[in-house]
């Protein structure tokens, strides 16, 4: 199947393990906004995980046709229906190796753009020496994706109660009631190229895990007829399948 027959509805295979095209079913919801239109920079090239072992670093990386990062949402004004714009790299690894204590699902590096809200209060990613103006600026977090069919993606981040949230997350949340984490990975754009550097202690478990690269439109749609966070457009998928089908190179 071509990579380019998007957008699918995807659904979650058996054990929430590799995600798949599903049907041509029309979403029950529509985006808020609007999302930005398919570039070069959302083609997906190529992707590659390498771990460093002198470094104990994983780093993740895509390659797109025209320049990594330069498109980015239009802010909307408001939480609700913000949009999100995001580098996705859907993995085999399990919510617990990345420090969630809870949950299932299919655990992703999100590399996301948000201009209407900052979801990292930890870091200063735009490097101007403050904390909470810089959600446009592309940063990593970990979430865990679950099948969501009232969306056009067919995925969502999973949510939890909020009384979990001081639970079942790591202390880097955001705060907000879903299986994601803000960890402050550093994203690395240059020219056709995105980068994560994830710290190998920051990983439990099989470091040689499987992984597929997505980019794609989200939104922030709170509501009992929408996702808190969920994909609205996928523009590439690199497999073409989402079967996660790409290794964790290992340098000598």
């Amino acid at each position: 199947m071509s990579k380019h027959l998007l957008p699918l509805t995807f659904t979650l295979l058996l054990a929430c393990a590799p995600l798949a095209g599903a049907t041509n079913e029309p979403p029950l919801v529509a985006p808020q906004g609007n999302p930005p239109a398919p570039s070069p920079s959302l083609d997906l090239q190529e992707a590659r995980v390498e771990f460093l072992p002198s470094l104990d670093l994983f780093v993740f990386e895509i390659e797109v046709a025209g320049v990594a990062g330069s498109t980015t949402p239009v802010a909307r004004g408001a939480l609700d229906g913000a949009p999100v714009l995001g580098y996705v790299f859907p993995t085999t690894l399990e919510p617990g190796d990345v420090g969630f204590g809870t949950g299932s699902g299919v655990v992703a590096l999100a590399v996301t753009s948000h201009p209407d809200f900052d979801d990292t209060p930890l870091w200063d990613e735009n490097g101007n020496r403050h904390f909470d103006d810089d959600g446009v600026t592309f940063h990593s977090h970990w979430v865990v994706l679950v099948p969501d069919q009232r969306v056009a993606g067919g995925l969502a981040v999973a949510e939890i109660e909020a009384a979990q949230v001081g639970e079942v997350l790591p202390p880097t949340n955001p705060g907000m009631p879903m299986l994601m984490d803000s960890p402050g990975f550093s994203v690395v754009l240059q020219g056709a190229t995105l980068r994560v550097l994830v710290p190998a202690a920051r990983v439990y478990g099989d470091k040689q895990f499987r992984f597929d690269a997505v980019s794609a439109y989200m939104e922030v749609g709170p509501g009992p007829d929408r996702p808190l966070l969920g994909v609205y457009q996928v523009y590439d998928v690199l497999s073409g399948d989402l079967s996660l089908p790409f290794a964790v190179d290992r340098a000598p």
